[in-house]
């Protein structure tokens, strides 16, 4: 919603109190917890950060268990789950038409992991056009002994529906196999005599010191400073399946103005949502690395975001228009005032949502009042957080290090989920291509305590009947406001005798919007009020955690500030379960 600059204060305030989240926001809110999995070349060179320089043969699992890894998903009371199609690396877990540096290169593309004669031919026609012809090795894809479960992202996703999980996919736009060939060699110069000189190397800088005696792995399209130019979006190479589906009709062309990396990037993005889709979230960063060393991409978000809403317009995108964002930080750690209506500088649909953001996407107040009041916000729009972390120190999966305890993950669960954010867990696969047993063994335990604790509320039987059920029933079909449209208000319940509780779960009806700013709950003993706790925001879900209660007779939810009328659709009393 556009910020005029005839609006008042109270005008602006008053429109974001009626901005409400798209259908499938509400869905991935719902979730709570996605499974981040990051698999691809890093996990094989030991790596956080690659070049974009290695040796496709490097990626070299034994077996991909992707069965295995969606148990262990589910065990952790994930509902979606999201692979790392391309890291920074470049290089990409799918059969791509648009670069070589994928997984079609490396020999699990073959069964047992080595080729048979026929396409050990193909594969040397294929290394013979590589540095001329961007899709050499998607051309010679079904030679010679294909393995079936070559296709790490086919059968990612396969699984996941199979196993009732949503799916999302991470393409990265940072990409290091696209690097100009020209300037990497004096890149490479100048991270040896660094090194030689005893300075420290960044994480990009090492990866490329490690693999000095190489050149990038694709056809130095990344800040090449191409031709901005029109182009056919599917870009169709020689031999195209889809040819004839675009000439017909059956699958869509877009005409695009843009330069050689960006045609790249959606090419791409057109072969995630026809082939694989349909995708409930796209993940993308605003990751570019290599800009103090001279080499700069300008990302076309713009034209990316309309193939995107055009393609798949259900999805939610991170960092896109009415998409979700990222909550600041890489803890699973949510605001304690977290608002999923934010400011923006300029139109969404036109730039990378952090960088909208008036003070970035770190700053500790996202959307209250002032921020959203303040001198150049410019759009208002549902943009609710996403708090990821990781399961180990680490986003691969390095031998040294350990995961987190199943009580680690309990408190990203209450400081993520329990603050209006979505928790973005990852867990990195080995290099086994299964997860380990100690991160199965910590998401299990996980699960098992977030699925006990709010297995039963402990509001059911509280009197007055009717609004017990409305808050406890699990859904925000039914819910309480004030009468007579007011913005404040108290709700009231009489609890059972004997009521033991330890957490509080609050949640509007964010299908109505967001608009609680001040609320208090109390707790009556038969004698007088005691304040249990106090808040800001409430959002989709708040977790009040409270000294144990067992003699409370009454509780008391007072909502004292509002940006409109507050639509409460949970209230949930719960007894803390600890990991077993």
């Amino acid at each position: 919603m556009p910020v005029l600059p005839t609006d008042t204060p109270e005008r602006i305030i008053a429109k974001a109190a009626h901005i409400v989240p798209r259908p499938p926001q509400v869905a991935w809110q719902q979730c709570e917890v996605t499974g981040f999995t990051h698999f691809g070349m890093n996990t094989f060179t030991d790596r956080e950060w690659g070049s974009g320089c290695e040796d496709e043969a490097t990626f070299a699992p034994a077996a991909v268990d992707v069965e295995q890894w969606m148990r262990a998903y589910k065990a952790a009371g994930m509902k979606q789950v999201m692979l790392t199609a391309k890291h920074h690396d470049g290089f990409v877990v799918y059969p791509t038409r648009y670069t070589n540096h994928s997984v079609i290169a490396s020999p699990w593309w073959y069964g047992g992991g080595a080729p048979d004669a026929t396409a050990q031919a193909a594969r040397a026609r294929a290394a013979a056009d590589r540095d001329t012809d961007y899709a050499a090795y998607w051309k010679i894809r079904g030679e010679g002994n294909v393995n079936p479960a070559g296709d790490i992202l086919g059968s990612y996703l396969r699984a996941a529906r199979t196993a009732g999980l949503r799916v999302g996919v991470y393409l990265s736009p940072a990409d290091g196999a696209e690097l100009p060939h020209a300037w990497h060699r004096t890149f490479v110069e100048q991270v040896v005599a660094k090194h030689d000189a005893g300075r420290p190397l960044s994480t990009e800088e090492q990866s490329t010191y490690d693999d000095r005696d190489r050149t990038p792995s694709g056809m130095g399209r990344y800040g090449s400073g191409s031709a901005v130019v029109e182009r056919t979006i599917p870009t169709l190479v020689e031999g195209d399946d889809r040819a004839e589906a675009v000439a017909a009709g059956r699958l869509p062309s877009f005409s695009v103005t843009t330069d050689d990396y960006n045609a790249y990037y959606l090419n791409q993005l057109y072969e995630l949502f026809t082939e694989y889709g349909p995708i409930d979230e796209l993940w993308l960063d605003g990751a570019n690395p290599w800009t103090s060393s001279g080499v700069s991409e300008a990302y076309d978000f713009t034209t990316w975001f309309k193939l995107i809403h055009a393609l798949s317009p259900d999805t939610v995108t991170f960092a896109g228009p009415q998409g979700t964002r990222w909550v600041g930080n890489e803890d699973g750690v949510a605001r304690l005032s977290e608002w999923s209506v934010t400011p923006a500088t300029a139109d969404p649909a036109t730039a990378h949502g952090e960088g909208l953001l008036p003070h970035g996407a770190q700053v500790t107040d996202i959307g209250s009042d002032a921020a959203i009041t303040a001198p150049g916000v410019r759009f208002l729009q549902w943009f609710a957080a996403e708090a990821d972390v990781s399961l180990r120190p680490g986003w691969f999966w390095h031998a040294n290090e350990r995961p987190k305890t199943a009580q680690q993950l309990v408190d990203r669960y209450l400081t993520s989920v329990g603050r209006n954010a979505v928790l973005l867990l990852n867990v990195p696969p080995n290099t086994a291509g299964r997860v380990d047993d100690a991160d199965v063994a910590s998401l299990t335990a996980f699960g098992q305590a977030i699925a006990r604790t709010y297995a039963d509320n402990m509001l059911a039987g509280a009197k007055p009947a009717d609004l017990a059920d409305s808050l406890s029933d699990g859904t925000l079909r039914t819910s309480w406001s004030p009468p007579g449209d007011a913005t404040t208000g108290t709700v009231e319940l009489r609890l059972p005798a004997g009521t033991e509780f330890d957490q509080v779960r609050l949640g509007e009806d964010i299908r109505r919007g967001q608009h609680v700013e001040q609320f208090a709950l109390d707790s009556w003993d038969g004698a007088a009020w005691t304040r249990l706790a106090t808040g800001t925001t409430i959002g989709y879900s708040r977790i009040l955690t409270v000294p144990l209660q067992s003699a409370t007779q009454r509780l008391r939810l007072t909502i004292t500030q509002s940006r409109g009328t507050p639509s409460l659709s949970t209230l949930g009393l719960y007894r803390t379960v600890t990991p077993g």
